[in-house]
């Protein structure tokens, strides 16, 4: 019998890494490029977290007819500068180590391509702190996802061989309690993303954190690590990466 690990499933930009204006930026540039209106900032800012397609259409209006090119502008705009831009977030790297330290099993759920979202905590010399990393399909001109954040929660999930009852979520987002929601888990929502004026307040998380320490405390309070947990974390559930 596969013994379930204790698993902590993070969400990527605005959680783990600081996008410092490569998404919002990347996205103004692409859309000043195609002779396209550009949002207010606030606007852009919001555009951080969902699909990429969703975000041109339904808050910058992009037209259908333009919208592979306006990805592909973005795109590449972002694989030559933005990712070398981007930072983890103060904290981040030791929250990580200290999870995994102490037995946790370690995913993330994102919205972002998933070869990109591979590449990206490649850069910062985080993906190895991974157990899995879970991501949209690559094709970016194929619709989102109809369930949103769901099945790639639930592909960390049965990667890991984690049971809803012994996971966790972290994100900065609705759509991340959303996608933990539809898979039974709690969700800890941090104060340091992009989540709008009230947007955190208005979920029912399971925390709000203020930083990654107050992020780890939540963490061993709600997913408290016992024989079983510990056992799973080294029995090899899911194979670290190198």
């Amino acid at each position: 019998m596969t013994v379930s690990p204790a698993l902590v499933i993070f969400d990527l930009d605005g959680t783990l890494v600081d996008p410092a204006g490569s998404i919002t930026g990347g996205i103004a540039h692409a859309l000043e490029v195609h002779g396209l209106p550009v949002p207010d900032g606030a606007t852009l800012d919001s555009m951080v977290g969902p699909p990429l397609l969703e975000s041109l259409g339904r808050l910058a209006d992009v037209p259908a007819e333009v919208m592979p090119a306006v990805v592909h502008s973005y795109r590449q705009r972002y694989i030559s500068q933005g990712m070398a831009a981007s930072r983890p977030y103060p904290g981040i790297p030791e929250l990580l180590d200290r999870l995994r330290a102490a037995g946790y099993h370690l995913a993330v759920a994102t919205q972002k391509p998933e070869g990109l979202a591979k590449k990206l905590l490649g850069i910062h010399d985080l993906d190895r702190r991974f157990h899995s990393i879970h991501g949209a399909p690559d094709d970016e001109t194929l619709p989102p996802l109809t369930d949103g954040k769901a099945s790639i929660v639930a592909a960390a999930l049965t990667v890991n061989h984690a049971a809803s009852s012994r996971a966790v979520m972290i994100g900065d987002r609705r759509h991340d309690a959303a996608g933990a929601a539809a898979n039974g888990i709690p969700c800890i929502g941090v104060r340091w993303g992009f989540a709008e004026p009230g947007e955190l307040e208005a979920l029912d998380l399971a925390a709000r954190v203020a930083d990654t320490r107050e992020a780890g405390d939540a963490v061993e309070r709600l997913l408290p690590l016992d024989g079983h947990a510990q056992a799973a974390a080294g029995s090899g559930a899911a194979e670290a990466r190198p």
